[in-house]
């Protein structure tokens, strides 16, 4: 599965990257920045749930007339001078560009950050047809050269810091090491390279933020400028989007384009907001002579009009994964996918089955924060409970061992007397693990708990008992 970074198991990945002390700063320290920005960028604005609620209100209008608009699109598109495919999944996508890439006989590629691309390991696909394909986002690149994967949506190589990168570009392309690791150093160097990359490309390969349907324009989203580059000097550009990412017009896109960079970044607006519709006209100095659109499905249509459908509306801000505290715990790549957080932990499933990620929806405290903070109130905590009720009741994959203790705890609860002594011998029996009340290093099913934080020791006396001593009088 394209979307699969390993055959690594998830528990596996979560203990590895629990001991990660570096990774997990890096990641806690980028979180915190990233949050921050979002909040005054939120306040800024003003009125921002009037703000999420128009901006859900227009993903949800999208989803529920997408047949229209893709067909919209597709035609202006076309009438723009552009080429169409719909691809039904990554081997289609894939069939796809690489033909053009053999029409077109390009031998070097260059593209810009797209988690689409990702999704169905296009890199992959081109490198197999002896193209060179380089990423051209510094984040991407960084990941690209090391032969890593993006852990986070927005900035891919948030795993990492500036003296760990410094050391990426000492081994792969000859910086000095007697050089600085200073970030505006590093991009410089790294610029210094990719320039003639850009300039010496047959074909550009993007993703799509947004596609405008009454336009047959796609919008991408950047901090770089590389995505203006990847679509202006190579002479054919090729876009891959998700199904759903469109918008009706420029007027729904201008809300979305907003929400996303706030969400995302806290910016009020990215460096470069690239609008592309179709190839360059006699008139026009820049651009592509050849445009192509790609339009990808694999498995987003079977998500459409079932249970999880709002899922659908995220337009991969990123701002769920920058505040939830178990991605900040065990990282992206704990979650196997490169959709990490709660969003990859309901979406991955959906696309690549339950087999390899039913653990992802037990990812998650169910605080709710990432609902809170979601630009398009997608009810992601609502979604991953959803999960846990399908993998449980319909599906059938509950472990042996937990089914057979939820009976178990069944049985005792619902007969007082049984649940009476069920509390008091749990608080004598864990008391040897207990410590100043708190429990760090728990037995059996607690171990999994304490080994991220710790537990408190259940009290000797019950709820009910100090109610019923103050009933009858006793201290309370």
């Amino acid at each position: 599965m394209a979307i699969q970074f390993n055959q690594h198991k998830f528990n596996d990945n979560v203990e590895e990257n629990l001991q990660n002390d570096f990774m997990r700063g890096a990641v806690a320290s980028a979180q915190n920045h990233l949050y921050t920005k979002r909040l005054d960028a939120v306040e800024e604005l003003g009125d921002w749930e009037e703000w999420r609620n128009h901006a859900q209100e227009i993903r949800q209008h999208v989803l529920e007339n997408l047949d229209y608009y893709l067909h919209e699109l597709a035609s202006n598109v076309e009438k723009a001078g552009g080429h169409v495919h719909f691809a039904r999944d990554a081997e289609d996508a894939n069939a796809y560009i690489r033909e053009v890439v053999r029409q077109k006989n390009a031998k070097k590629i260059v593209k810009s950050k797209s988690m689409v691309t990702e999704e169905i390991s296009l890199n992959e696909a081109l490198e197999a047809e002896g193209c060179q394909v380089l990423e051209t986002d510094l984040g991407e690149y960084i990941l690209q050269l090391e032969g890593d994967k993006p852990s986070h949506i927005v900035a891919p190589s948030l795993h990492k810091n500036k003296d760990q990168i410094k050391e990426v570009f000492v081994e792969k392309l000859g910086y000095d090491p007697q050089n600085t690791s200073e970030a505006g150093e590093l991009a410089r160097y790294v610029r210094g390279i990719l320039r003639d990359e850009f300039l010496t490309a047959d074909l550009g390969v993007t993703g799509c933020n947004f596609a405008v349907a009454d336009s047959g324009s796609i919008c991408l989203v950047t901090n770089e400028g590389n995505g203006g580059l990847v679509t202006t000097i190579p002479k054919t550009h090729i876009a891959v989007m998700g199904m759903e990412r469109l918008v009706p017009s420029m007027e729904e896109l201008d809300v979305l384009v907003s929400m996303l960079t706030r969400s995302a970044v806290g910016q009020k607006l990215s460096s470069y907001v690239n609008i592309v519709t179709g190839p360059k006209h006699r008139d026009e100095v820049d651009g592509p002579e050849e445009f192509h659109l790609v339009v990808l499905d694999n498995g987003r249509s079977s998500i459409l009009g079932g249970d999880f459908e709002e899922v659908l509306q995220c337009i991969r801000c990123g701002a769920c994964v920058n505040t939830c505290p178990v991605y900040r715990h065990i990282g992206g790549h704990s979650y196997n996918s490169i959709y990490s957080g709660p969003i990859g932990a309901v979406l991955t499933p959906l696309l690549a089955g339950y087999d390899d990620y039913k653990e992802l929806p037990y990812a998650s405290s169910l605080c709710g924060a990432c609902t809170d903070v979601c630009p398009v109130k997608i009810p992601l905590h609502e979604l991953l409970l959803k999960h846990r009720q399908v993998i449980v009741e319909e599906e059938g994959r509950a472990p042996v061992a937990e089914g057979a203790m939820m009976k178990l705890f069944e049985f005792g609860a619902s007969r007082s007397p049984l649940y009476r002594l069920g509390t008091k011998v749990a608080a004598t029996a864990i008391r040897p693990f207990a410590k100043d009340d708190m429990i760090s290093k728990g037995p059996g099913p607690l171990k999994a708990w304490t080994d991220i934080r710790d537990f408190p020791a259940p009290k000797r006396e019950s709820l009910r008992d100090w109610f019923d001593k103050r009933d009858k009088g006793g201290e309370a």
